[in-house]
């Protein structure tokens, strides 16, 4: 069975980096999965969202280590179920079908995951090597500031993120940092590299597509953006470093020649 889950999370993750290619490009038939029209960097957030995804499953899929699942499964639960709520109330207020389609999605995914979860745990992880300091120090300050961003985007609370995002949009996005921060927060509990390091892969794929973006926007921003662009591209940049060094320099952790 095990092997028959490593070529579907192989599968998943490719599709998830069509999707996010065509997110990232705006083609007209993924704008139109998106219920509201938005600016392009919310595009660019969904895109970079998925390909972090992709990158996870496609390490996992490749190493085998399947109990890594965990994490992932519980940032889709909490986002899913987040999700299904909202939009569920969407579908109440508007009585438009769109919004029913999408949260009967989001309850299936949500309990497709919980029952994931459950799975995976009862699986070990190979690699038990400990969660480096430095690592488990960066992590606290991760949780933190996705707890405190997530609540602030459901809360619709303006300038949180360097663009405009729309009432609707704010809370879709505050529900997918709410479910990285239980991501980051369960590697932490865990303390162990292995997890850490699906969630670096994440992090540098995610990096990846939203730092172009971001540092194009400094030139137009506008005063009242500056400072969360500012700190946006900040975080951007430490959590790049802290993959690249810790997936492929640091002697302990490194991928290759461990």
């Amino acid at each position: 069975m095990q092997t028959m889950i490593r070529v579907l999370l192989a599968v998943v993750g490719i599709a998830l980096i069509g999707l996010s290619v065509s997110f990232f490009t705006e083609q007209p038939w993924a704008k139109q999965m998106w219920p509201w029209q938005d600016k392009s960097l919310s595009f660019a957030f969904v895109a970079a969202m998925q390909a972090a995804i992709a990158a996870a499953v496609l390490w996992i899929a490749l190493t085998g280590e399947l109990g890594v699942i965990v994490a992932g499964a519980l940032n889709l639960l909490v986002m899913m179920s987040g999700l299904a709520i909202y939009l569920g109330s969407q579908a109440l207020i508007t009585g438009e079908s769109i919004f029913v389609i999408y949260t009967i999605a989001c309850a299936v995914f949500a309990l497709f995951n919980f029952w994931l979860l459950l799975w995976a745990r009862r699986i070990p992880i190979r690699d038990s090597r400990p969660l480096p300091g430095f690592i488990r120090f960066s992590y606290v300050i991760f949780v933190l500031a996705l707890f405190m961003v997530g609540i602030a985007l459901i809360l619709q609370t303006p300038h949180v993120l360097p663009w405009v995002v729309e009432g609707p949009t704010s809370v879709v996005l505050g529900w997918m940092f709410l479910g990285d921060a239980f991501y980051f927060l369960y590697a932490l509990l865990q303390s162990r590299w292995y997890g850490a390091c699906a969630q670096l892969w994440s992090f540098l794929a995610y990096d990846l597509v939203l730092i172009g973006p971001f540092l194009l926007r400094f030139p137009t921003i506008v005063p009242e953006y500056r400072n969360s662009l500012i700190v946006y591209t900040l975080v951007l940049t430490y959590s790049g470093i802290l993959a690249i060094y810790f997936l492929l320099f640091n002697r302990s952790t490194r991928i290759v020649g461990t």
